[in-house]
């Protein structure tokens, strides 16, 4: 049986076929599925695509017209995928949910700590022989207010970093984890534990109401000099609005592992090209704005999940068998 992998990079090849064992026959494409390179599936039952694929309606006809019966991302997202469609089509949709939780989290808190402590700005100052603390100066973590929005997984795992730091971590989620709430973390409206941050990162998915929830009428209710994190997906942010928060100082740190329109330029190297995105080189102008490009999900531990729980949701799937893995079925 043939797989299709699309967005592929270096690493994704090395993982998944340390973890085929032989079972499948690979094709790995670094372009992303769309209507312009559907033709390169030859002979497949399913493809293997990333966040950055988008699937309608239209992809999804073409996909099911070449006999493709499985899409599997290799990802816990899944807002690029036209579900309906594939509901349509008979072809089943299967992700990764949870891929080393501590990954995301631990990435997370490096941001934290980097926008604080300032360390990229220290390598590059002494690298250039240049001792100065001027500039540098940071804030303790300890008896800070962190707003944790989305308790899911990788939510979880972020809120109890932040309490090991001795930080008061409120949380904002429809169903409490009693994990948290063992620990003391108390679950408040969303208004409430915004007002009161002085840390709030972002841990749920991207939905219809959850698109754009940082925006100005969001950051109008946050503390001034708010530290915003996000390693979900960059659609919950309103990037227009946190520019004018950055400019006014009302943002007073912002961290972004994912950006609206990375499609565009994450995973690639642009190092020697013009990038067009008048957005993105606005927010690297600020000297308290750190950005990664989605490289949160990106440990050892965690590529070893995802090779292995996307090719077992394949065998599986294609077995008509119940998945013993970790995997989702979406339809």
């Amino acid at each position: 049986m043939k797989i299709a992998f699309f967005s592929t990079q270096v690493y994704d090849k090395q993982f998944f076929i340390e973890h085929n064992n032989n079972h499948f026959d690979l094709d790995f494409f670094e372009v992303s599925l769309s209507m312009q390179t559907v033709d390169l599936i030859k002979n497949c039952i399913a493809v293997c695509v990333f966040v950055n694929d988008h699937i309608n309606a239209e992809v999804m006809e073409a996909l099911s017209a070449k006999g493709v019966k499985i899409i599997a991302l290799r990802c816990a997202g899944f807002n690029n995928i036209d579900l309906a469609s594939a509901k349509a089509n008979n072809i089943k949709v299967c992700r990764v949910p949870a891929y080393s939780p501590s990954s995301v989290a631990e990435h997370a808190v490096a941001m934290i700590m980097t926008l604080n402590r300032k360390t990229h700005k220290a390598y590059n100052r002494v690298r250039e022989q240049n001792f100065s603390l001027l500039g540098l100066l940071g804030f303790n973590l300890v008896d800070k207010q962190v707003a944790v929005i989305g308790t899911g997984k990788i939510g979880v795992a972020f809120a109890k970093i932040m309490h090991g730091f001795g930080c008061r971590v409120t949380a904002f989620d429809l169903f409490e984890n009693p994990e948290l709430t063992a620990m003391g973390i108390e679950y408040k409206p969303l208004l409430s534990i915004i007002k009161e941050a002085d840390i709030i990162s972002l841990h749920c998915p991207l939905t219809e109401q959850t698109q754009h929830m940082v925006n100005d009428a969001f950051l109008g209710q946050t503390k001034s000099g708010v530290m915003i994190i996000n390693t979900s997906r960059g659609g919950l942010i309103d990037t227009n609005a946190a520019i004018e928060g950055l400019k006014s100082g009302h943002i007073g740190y912002l961290g972004i592992d994912v950006y609206e329109q990375e499609e565009k330029l994450f995973f690639r190297d642009l190092s020697a090209e013009i990038i067009s995105d008048d957005v993105i080189q606005r927010l690297m102008s600020f000297p308290n704005v750190l950005i990664t490009a989605h490289q949160a999900f990106f440990t050892k531990e965690a590529m070893d999940q995802i090779s292995t729980i996307t090719l077992n949701n394949i065998k599986e799937l294609n077995d008509n068998a119940d998945f013993n893995e970790g995997g989702t079925v979406l339809v």
